[in-house]
């Protein structure tokens, strides 16, 4: 594998921006991992009769461990189309699906399949901070 001897990519999206989705990403990814494990050691059962003085103390804690989401949410939905296709293809590259030498084919497709659901779709990948990362190291930037 050749690594790039000239730039054979232009990024609309500054590398630093992102990194901030990454750190983003990555605060999500802890969010939702602590819960996994919060919820795995405390079983807990209910007798006939717990259910009706049970009340939910925790929902400032609920609406603020979304707030990550719905920022990296928010940001990915401010970007424009070449920001968007650009951040997909660099979680592709990031992800194997193209390499680096293949940056132009990446954000080609990845043009093609940003659309209103880009943040649901980059979201919905459970190792999109690694893979953002991966494909900023990939293309050098």
């Amino acid at each position: 594998m050749q690594r790039r001897l000239e730039k054979d990519w232009d990024l609309t999206i500054g590398p630093d921006t992102v990194r901030l989705f990454i750190l983003k990403a990555k605060a999500l990814s802890a969010a939702v991992n602590e819960d996994y494990a919060d919820g795995a050691e405390h079983e807990v059962e209910f007798d006939g009769d717990t259910h009706d003085n049970h009340h939910h103390d925790g929902l400032a804690e609920e609406s603020s461990e979304n707030l990550t989401e719905e920022e990296l949410r928010e940001l990915i939905n401010d970007l424009n189309i070449d920001e968007a296709a650009e951040l997909i293809a660099l979680a592709w590259v990031g992800r194997g699906d193209y390499d680096a030498s293949e940056w132009a084919d990446a954000v080609t497709a990845a043009r093609e399949r940003a659309n209103k659901r880009t943040a649901k779709y980059l979201l919905g990948m459970p190792l999109l901070a690694d893979w953002l990362e991966e494909g900023l190291e990939a293309i050098g930037a």
